[in-house]
This record gives C-alpha cells, structure tokens and sequence, in this order.
C-alpha cells in the first residue's frame, strides 16, 4: 500500500523501515499533517500522522477527495483525529494502543526522581566545579502517598514502580484494577480526597472532554502544601495558567511535565535561535522546580520497535481487506 508518513522523525525511520520489510511503499514527510499539508497526500491510499498531527474535519475531507482511505496513528492518544468526520467519510482510522507502557511510566518516575533530589541543579553545579550541596534537600519516596489518577496499563505500570518504593497509593479511574487493589494495596478514592491526601500525584489520563483542563484551580486549591504533580499523559488535562499560579504561591511544590497543552508547533523542533512566542511556556521554563522534556517520555527501543510493528500491522490488514484489532472507526 502506498503510504505517505506525515511528522516523520530521524530516529523512527529505520524502525518502521525494518517492520515494513519492503512490504508497502513508504515515502516520509517531516511535514506534520495539516490542512496546508494535506496535499503532499496525492497519489497516496494511507497515511500515518503521529500524536502532533492535525487531522481536523476540513483536512479529513480533503484527504477524502484527494483518494486517502486510512489512517494509522503512530501514537495511543487519537485525540488530534475528528474519528466523527472519518467515519462519515468511510476513512478507516486505527492507533497504537500499548507500544510500551513501561517507558512512559518509567519517565514519569524519572521526573518524579529528579525534581526530588535535585538532579539537574546538583548536576549543573558540578559541571561547574561547584560542589556544594547547600538548597538540594529532598526526602525519602518510602511511606509517602502517591496519587495516580488514571490506573490504566500506564498508570498500572507506575503504580507497581511506586510500590517498590514502599509508598502508599490511591488511585482514581472510572474502571478500578482489582489487581492494583490486591497485589500492591492501591485503594481506589474520589478525585478531591486524592487531591487532598497525595503527596506527590501522576496524570496518566486520556484527554478528552471529562479529563479537559482537569488541574485546574479549584483541584489545586484542595492539594496538600508543596504537593509535586507529575504529567506525562496530555498537555491538555491540566489548566497552565493555574499551574503556574500554584507554582508562584507554593502550593504546588514542583512540576515534571513531558507533555504541554501548547506544544503543537514546539515540540520535535530545535527553536534554539528564535524562542518561540509563548509566555505561558517561558514562565515554566523559568521557574526552578519545573523540569520539561520535549515529549520524549515513549523514546525507547522497545517503544519505537512496537510502534512500528503496529503500525505497519494495521496497513496489513487493510492492504488484505480486513479489520485491525486497532480500528477506531468501527
């Protein structure tokens, strides 16, 4: 099948080259998907767009009249796909619904890790020859309660990390794991009482209209004095300028975040020498207790292996006339 890769990176290249095995004609566009882009597609029966992508209702019709009929994501999160318009215009739409649960979660506890002890301001100091260790206090994770909103296979991930710290876990989903609740003692809490209760709490939530913006001020204003908050699921599932505003009055006392509600534009792009117009993301990277990664918290091998096998799984199925496990448009 002819597919046209939208938003393709260096390091993915050879991933999805090796998974393919010659199997379908693969062009790459370091373009990501837009409805000013959407014409690069001509002559192409699928794309593939990753999690940045735009494939609102005006581009999904214009893939339709330029001849495109699938889309495989390279990510989980479909939240950048109008799936309403697809349906209705018979385009087939499927993701990558676990490429490795372990990097994200893995990531997560690494924020969590490196904001607590200091990491990049000991290690900045060293670099400089400056050994002193004045301002680097942190504390012990053991017995500290953890909040994880979100106990999917992520969430699950993180939360059987943090057991092995010995912490003590809540957890708030709509779906509750029985085996979070019997193997590693999380128990399950309304979302105020964890906001209450947690020292340190992890988004690992879909966005979408329920979990839109769900950090927002009134949440904060619930949460335990100094609390850390760590993100690695959307930029969007919190409210930036109320994070912020945590942050300036303390009550929030670090924020590790791999995703930002604002990325698109940002993120996968060197704007080292012309800082880019957003004061909401200067001010964070600003602020000492904020570290930010660049939506790397998925770059593993393992990840990157599992994404392109997926990927090329799903252009299979619909090169031989069958349904994906992965379909979003069924």
């Amino acid at each position: 099948m002819k597919t046209l890769v939208y938003s393709a990176k260096n390091f993915e290249i050879p991933y999805l080259e090796k998974a393919n095995r010659r199997k379908h004609k693969l062009s790459f566009t370091k373009a990501p998907l837009s409805s000013k882009t959407v014409i690069q597609s001509v002559g192409y029966k699928a794309i593939s767009i990753f999690s940045a992508d735009e494939a609102s209702f005006i581009t999904i019709e214009k893939l339709k009249e330029l001849g495109v009929n699938y889309i495989a994501l390279r990510s989980v999160g479909y939240d950048n796909v109008n799936l309403r318009a697809a349906k209705r215009l018979s385009i087939k739409v499927a993701n990558v619904p676990a490429y490795s649960p372990n990097a994200i979660a893995e990531h997560a506890v690494s924020l969590l890790l490196s904001l607590n002890r200091n990491i990049v301001e000991s290690n900045r100091r060293v670099k400089l020859f400056n050994f002193d260790i004045n301002n680097l206090v942190g504390f012990d994770l053991k017995n500290k309660t953890i909040g994880i909103i979100g106990t999917g296979k992520i969430g699950s991930v993180f939360a059987k990390i943090m057991h092995g710290f010995e912490c003590n876990l809540l957890g708030h989903d709509i779906f509750e794991n029985d085996d979070l609740v019997k193997q590693f003692n999380l128990r399950y809490t309304t979302l105020d009482d964890l906001c209450k209760k947690s020292d340190i709490i992890s988004l690992h939530v879909p966005l979408n209209s329920d979990t839109h913006q769900l950090i927002d001020e009134e949440l904060i204003s619930k949460m335990k004095e100094g609390v850390i908050i760590i993100n690695t699921a959307r930029g969007a599932v919190i409210n930036t300028e109320h994070i912020i505003e945590g942050l300036k009055n303390n009550k929030i006392g670090a924020l590790g975040i791999d995703v930002y509600e604002n990325e698109s534009g940002i993120f996968f792009n060197d704007l080292s020498q012309c800082i880019p117009d957003d004061d909401l993301l200067i001010k964070l990277n600003a602020m000492p207790n904020v570290l930010i990664t660049g939506h790397h918290a998925f770059l593993t091998e393992e990840a990157l292996t599992n994404i392109a096998e997926t990927t090329i799984y799903n252009l299979d199925c619909w090169n031989e006339g069958k349904e994906t496990d992965n379909e979003l448009t069924v």
